[in-house]
């Protein structure tokens, strides 16, 4: 017991002498009484060679005192914009950082011409080009020769839009240049290829209705443009079946030609070089008149609507809901950006703020007024909350739209949301890549070259007024559509306190035996 307690204070006394070493010279000990002495100017004051007491920090200022000065223009790089002879255009972009040389293709083309009962043949057709190989090689061969030069060559449809890249060493920019011309140009649509693809289609259709926020991304599409619009209409078995390979050589010899073709090309080289390789490896591919149809229109009315899709196995609500948005070209584009931040745009947003930091309502929340380059977007709100506050929170988020539309935001709110986005503007520039992509990008869809620049200068110049005109003029908070993928049989009020209830039927249509 003796050794024990001689342990003890032992351990006790290193450890106050560790903490003295550290600078915890404090003890507390018992308060005793201590009579005060007078103490004279000369014994007061210090002695020679003693230290003086260090001074009292600073006070620092509040964060809102803060002042920055004003962001440094940002230097663009020129990209070089011709034409070659069979109206393929070229972007080109020197970059000496690395011995790399990269390209990407923009082919004016998209699902958004596919026919109805063939919906997926755009998507076949560019994962094909690329894994069928074309007239010359495989595409395993062309993955194996891919491989020993450590470069990539990749190809795929959108809605809008098809694309092709490639990457590679400058010491082999002519191997890899020949194999993007080839696949561009010769496509086989090997049999097995196609087979393989559509098995990856068919997965994923039968694994469509696992993601309850899929699913909600899904309908609400739907809700807005239309269950038959070629921007929310989806690939169902009997639509892949239909495809063939004849059907997909048709695709591709519709819309595939050079002067259809937006080329970008930026890395280690020498422009006229670069440019001349280019030229020579797609001379025999020869131009072709292709008359497509106009853009398909958007038609939408505003209307009230609440839908349900059920899914038991859910124990909380996945909400959707607003209207149709616009286009990029919208001269108000750039207050309802601001309005967007304000709204729903991050940790400083209305929705972020009120709805999931004050009332506790959602697991996350946000939303955005969505705008297209060719077609409107979608004005969305979205929330994941418990099922017993479903109702609550759809009530909350579309009292602070309406807020949105009654008074001007405050001051603090809008330097916030202006500073978010002009604060972030640099990262538009990260890269060459990025850089010339982007002006590809515009020419593509008919937008003027300095369309980012020009964004931030109206950004700069929005104001309070601006934001509250916007708002009133593009938000129907009293005409949102309504989406609640989960249980509505278990929720905190009746769903149709509401409106009257639609149930959505997402069942996958089998396939044919």
């Amino acid at each position: 017991m003796k050794n024990a307690w001689t342990m003890r204070i032992a351990l006790v006394l290193t450890c106050m002498t560790l903490m003295a070493e550290a600078g915890w010279s404090q003890v507390t000990a018992p308060p005793t009484t201590v009579k005060k002495k007078a103490v004279s100017k000369k014994e007061a004051s210090p002695k020679a060679g003693a230290k003086k007491a260090p001074a009292a920090p600073e006070r620092v200022p509040a964060y809102r005192q803060l002042e920055y000065p004003k962001l440094r223009d940002i230097q663009v790089p020129e990209v070089q914009r011709l034409t070659l002879p069979n109206g393929m255009q070229l972007f080109v972009l020197e970059d000496h950082e690395l011995p790399l040389i990269h390209m990407s293709a923009l082919i004016r083309t998209g699902s958004i011409y596919e026919p109805a009962d063939q919906i997926g043949l755009a998507g076949l057709t560019g994962t094909v080009m690329r894994t069928g190989g074309t007239t010359t090689r495989t595409g395993d061969q062309i993955d194996e020769q891919l491989e020993q030069i450590a470069a990539s060559v990749e190809t795929g449809i959108g809605a809008s839009f098809g694309r092709a890249s490639m990457s590679v060493l400058k010491e082999d920019v002519d191997a890899g240049l020949a194999v993007l011309a080839d696949v561009l140009m010769n496509p086989a649509f090997r049999q097995d290829k196609i087979d393989l693809a559509k098995i990856s289609a068919r997965s994923a259709i039968a694994r469509r209705n696992d993601n309850p926020g899929a699913i909600a991304s899904r309908e609400y599409a739907k809700l807005i443009y239309g269950p038959d619009s070629v921007y929310a209409r989806h690939a169902e078995y009997a639509t892949i079946d239909n495809i063939t390979r004849d059907d997909l050589v048709a695709f591709h010899r519709r819309f595939f030609h050079p002067n259809q073709v937006m080329l970008a090309v930026w890395g280690d080289f020498e422009s006229k070089e670069i440019v001349a390789k280019i030229q020579a490896a797609f001379q025999d591919w020869p131009k072709a008149e292709v008359k497509l149809p106009p853009v398909p229109d958007v038609p939408y009315e505003f209307r009230s609507t609440v839908n349900a899709v059920r899914k038991d196995d859910m124990s909380q609500s996945i909400i959707r809901m607003g209207h149709v948005g616009g286009l990029m070209s919208d001269p108000d584009y750039h207050a309802l950006m601001v309005m967007n931040e304000i709204l729903g745009g991050g940790f400083t947003s209305r929705l972020f703020r009120n709805v999931r930091s004050r009332q506790g309502l959602a697991y996350s929340v946000g939303g955005a007024y969505g705008s297209d380059f060719d077609r409107p977007g979608m004005f969305f709100l979205s929330c994941q909350t418990k099922l017993d506050s479903t109702v609550h929170a759809i009530e909350a988020i579309l009292g602070e739209v309406r807020k949105m539309t009654q008074a001007e935001v405050t001051t603090e709110e809008l330097t916030l949301a202006k500073d978010a986005y002009l604060n972030s503007f640099v990262f538009n520039f990260d890269s060459k890549g990025q850089i010339i992509n982007r002006l590809m990008t515009y020419a593509y869809y008919g937008y003027p070259a300095d369309f980012l620049q020009k964004t931030k200068e109206n950004v700069e110049k929005v104001t309070k007024a601006d934001v509250l005109r916007a708002a009133r003029e593009h938000l129907r908070p009293d005409k949102v559509q309504i989406l609640v993928v989960g249980r509505p049989d278990n929720l905190d009020k009746p769903l149709s306190t509401l409106g009257e209830i639609r149930t959505l039927d997402i069942t996958i249509p089998p396939p044919s035996q």
